[in-house]
């Protein structure tokens, strides 16, 4: 499933996706969002993966949607898919971040199981002060890790906060100097490669259906938001240097 926009390696069990557009900040386009979305097919067919380790190439995890091009309805949908699968996926799914990791893409972390932030990541949710609804099950998992008064103000005041915050609000598993972030996230993947495959389905399947109850409905909700703003794309703000 390697593509330019998405690359994919196997080794000890842990499956490593890295985005690859660091030109462009990783952001995403529907190209590198419908090969996200083959890399997770692919890893919960493989009994060979029992860990998706999502990373970015570059200076940025990732900076959004590329909005160089006006939103369609496919944004969404893909966008929607991607946050879907990683949840559903019946693995555990780690990410490392650093550097920006910003709308999509801090929705998309946030889908995964566990998250290491090395010390450069910064987070951000402009969505609200550019006019456009939050996707990826945001206003599920969101209130779910941070709480509901925190999220309502990250997202409606779309402040940039560090690691250390994140940390603090429950975001993060980890965070590391960015020197450790690949060792201490091969560290947690091994350990997390190490259960048994049945076992580590059971307990994300039986978590996220009682802390991630209303994961779905979030989702259409978030849908039917998007649509109304935006008319259905997915623009989130851009970085310096980015045309996300």
């Amino acid at each position: 499933m390697t593509s330019p926009k998405l690359l994919t390696q196997l080794a000890d069990g842990i499956m490593t996706v890295s985005l690859n557009r660091p030109d462009k900040l990783n952001a995403i386009d529907n190209e590198l969002a419908r090969a996200l979305l083959a890399a997770i097919d692919q890893a919960s067919r493989d009994d060979a993966v029992r860990v998706l380790l999502l990373r970015g190439n570059g200076r940025a995890f990732c900076a959004g949607r590329d909005v160089s091009a006006p939103p369609t309805e496919e944004d969404l949908v893909l966008v929607q898919a991607v946050s879907k699968a990683l949840v559903s996926l019946p693995k555990p799914v780690l990410a490392s971040v650093h550097g920006w990791t910003v709308g999509a893409g801090f929705e998309w972390m946030l889908n995964a199981d566990i998250v290491v932030a090395g010390e450069s990541a910064r987070f951000k949710l402009p969505e609200a002060s550019i006019g456009v609804f939050v996707t990826g099950g945001l206003t599920a998992t969101l209130p779910a890790y941070a709480g509901l008064a925190r999220a309502k103000a990250l997202m409606l005041l779309g402040e940039e906060f560090s690691p250390a915050q994140a940390l603090a609000w429950g975001l993060v598993w980890k965070a590391v100097p960015d020197a450790e972030l690949e060792s201490a996230s091969r560290q947690i993947g091994a350990r997390l490669a190490s259960l048994q495959p049945a076992v580590a389905a059971s307990f994300k399947r039986v978590l996220n259906d009682i802390g991630l109850r209303d994961f779905d409905h979030a989702i259409a909700l978030e849908n039917d938001a998007q649509r109304a703003l935006g008319g259905g794309g997915v623009p989130d703000q851009g970085m310096p240097g980015c045309t996300c």
